[in-house]
């Protein structure tokens, strides 16, 4: 595997100009690490395995655990509802709207980065700058006074709002800043000693610059493109191997207990797609009637991601990309190949 699996990957690679970082393990086995393109494209810094990447919505999954640990721990429930849980005021949003709802994407709230009527994130910060927006209460104007997108429970429909009010919540009940939550029960725990919510003015050692292509081989870097600071709906920093950190963390009940482990990644919901499914914060893709894998990914301009863990298997895999394609090449190729193991 792995000599074939490094030869399509660089055939990839090659093809799309893939810029980032990509990590497949077996228990503690290192089966592959690459890294390819520049961190800093003006420096010529290169990407390395210890290189800090946005993940955008990768990090939907951190907002789910912190959700499930307060629930261990009997601070939260998850069918408390948004009007038990916050105090603000939503005028046109349904009553019945639960916390279980706001994680399976099923509450039909307004999204403020709604993909139907939006083809890009930019788009948001033409009327909204985006240097504004440094805590989760920043990101409630988006949306606070929208209509509902859909009725409470009618079906899955992917949603960043939901996410913002999840931390919202963990902010409430713990009094303390999301990011800072994450760190210390989330983080820490599971070793990623490299990651964090990083603010783009204020960017620490080995940080990728996302990079957006654009015609003629000119480029842009993606620092007018998104908010300050990424919430609880995205935009954390990892490495590669504080992600594969994560999911070990996850899988062995470190983070949650069994129980509340199973409940995060049970399939709560089907997201439409052909054995498609979503638990709380994570993907789950089945093959013949069994899960085949858990997943997240997070797409941004000048960012892309995916990351996995096949239970069968026993593999994770990661793959960071500072560049707003590449990531899903890769993750294709990777998935082909673990399919037949």
């Amino acid at each position: 595997m792995k000599t074939f699996l490094e030869n399509r990957l660089d055939i990839i690679r090659k093809s799309i100009n893939f810029s980032g970082s990509i990590l497949v393990k077996k228990a503690n086995e290192t089966i592959k690490e690459l890294s390819y393109g520049y961190a800093n494209r003006s420096e010529q810094i290169e990407n390395h395995s210890y290189t800090r990447y946005g993940i955008a919505s990768g990090c939907k999954l951190f907002t789910a655990i912190a959700i499930c640990q307060l629930v261990e721990a009997g601070k939260l429930s998850f069918d408390k509802t948004l009007e038990e849980c916050l105090i603000m005021n939503f005028p046109h949003f349904s009553k019945g709207i639960t916390v279980h709802h706001l994680l399976t994407h099923t509450a039909g709230i307004p999204d403020y980065f709604d993909e139907d009527v939006m083809d890009d994130f930019e788009e948001l910060w033409v009327d909204n700058p985006m240097y504004l927006i440094r805590t989760l209460e920043d990101f409630v104007p988006l949306f606070q006074d929208e209509p509902m997108k859909l009725e409470v429970g009618e079906r899955f429909h992917y949603n960043n709002t939901g996410y913002i009010l999840l931390g919202l919540i963990v902010e409430n009940i713990s009094q303390r800043t999301f990011s800072d939550y994450v760190e210390e029960h989330i983080f820490k725990k599971a070793e990623m000693t490299n990651s964090g919510y990083f603010e783009f003015d204020c960017l620490p050692k080995h940080t990728a610059l996302g990079y957006i292509d654009l015609p003629n081989g000119k480029w842009k870097s993606n620092i007018y493109s998104l908010p300050v600071k990424g919430g609880s709906d995205g935009g954390a920093y990892i490495t590669i191997n504080d992600m594969s950190n994560l999911w070990d963390a996850l899988i062995s009940n470190r983070l949650l207990n069994e129980e509340h482990t199973s409940k995060l990644l049970t399939p709560h919901v089907h997201t439409g797609d052909f054995n498609e499914f979503y638990g709380y914060g994570v993907w789950i893709d089945k093959n013949d009637g069994e899960i085949f894998k858990y997943h997240v990914m997070g797409y941004d301009p000048g960012v892309s991601f995916h990351s996995a863990y096949y239970p069968k298997q026993l593999i994770n895999t990661m793959i960071c990309s500072n560049k707003s394609s590449g990531a899903y090449e890769m993750m294709k190729e990777i998935d082909q190949e673990i399919r037949c193991l």
